[in-house]
């Protein structure tokens, strides 16, 4: 069974929330049955090219006080699921080339891949620090989970991907998709924005008739 979630790289529910599905599934003892496909999206299509502190955009979205409020219980959620956040080193940077990288992985080496693709850019966002829009280092995390450096560094160098992953961003907004994660289950299932281990093992309980 495939299961489509909409993400955004840049996105920290997106983070939690794939590791939970993953977590569920593992509890379910069905990983050889549940393909989990990352569709993309961005919440900041026109966010710049050059990366900069992810506190300085978060700081002007939401003002100081919300923003420490917000990353502090982001990092404490993290914490309890055992996904570690340092906002103090992200940066934020349009997402659409690693978006892109996801698009090759699954089109390429299957949904696994680009799964374990997405937990390390996701990782390196996150915790790292990493520019997720710099070639070299996109080749480097591609490289660490099975994919060729020569063709990603080729394929990062062409136009490849660029107008499929846009029309599915764009499709997504036209679908009506404003908050990420978003789950999309077979049977008509959706579990969107915040959720948990408990009832995303639900879904896929009512999903495969378990």
């Amino acid at each position: 069974m495939n299961v489509e979630v909409h993400i955004d790289i840049a996105c920290p529910w997106c983070r939690l929330g794939t590791h939970q599905f993953h977590r569920a599934v593992a509890a379910a003892d069905a990983e050889s049955d549940i393909e989990l496909i990352h569709r993309p999206y961005q919440l900041l299509p026109d966010a710049p090219e050059d990366p900069r502190p992810l506190m300085d955009t978060v700081v002007e979205m939401f003002g100081p006080d919300q923003a420490e409020a917000m990353l502090t219980e982001m990092t404490r959620l993290g914490a309890g699921e055992g996904i570690e956040y340092r906002f103090d080193r992200a940066v934020a940077v349009n997402t659409l080339t690693a978006h892109r990288l996801l698009w090759l992985a699954l089109h390429e080496h299957g949904a696994d891949v680009q799964a374990a693709l997405a937990t390390t850019l996701f990782d390196a966002y996150f915790r790292d620090g990493v520019n997720v829009a710099d070639h070299p280092q996109l080749t480097e995390l591609a490289e660490r989970t099975g994919l060729d450096r020569g063709r990603v560094r080729n394929f990062l160098a062409s136009k490849e991907g660029d107008a499929e992953v846009r029309e599915q961003a764009a499709a997504a907004r036209r679908e009506g998709v404003t908050t990420v994660p978003r789950f999309a289950f077979e049977n008509g299932e959706l579990i969107v924005g915040v959720t948990s281990t408990e009832a995303l093992g639900n879904a896929l309980r009512k999903a495969t008739g378990r």
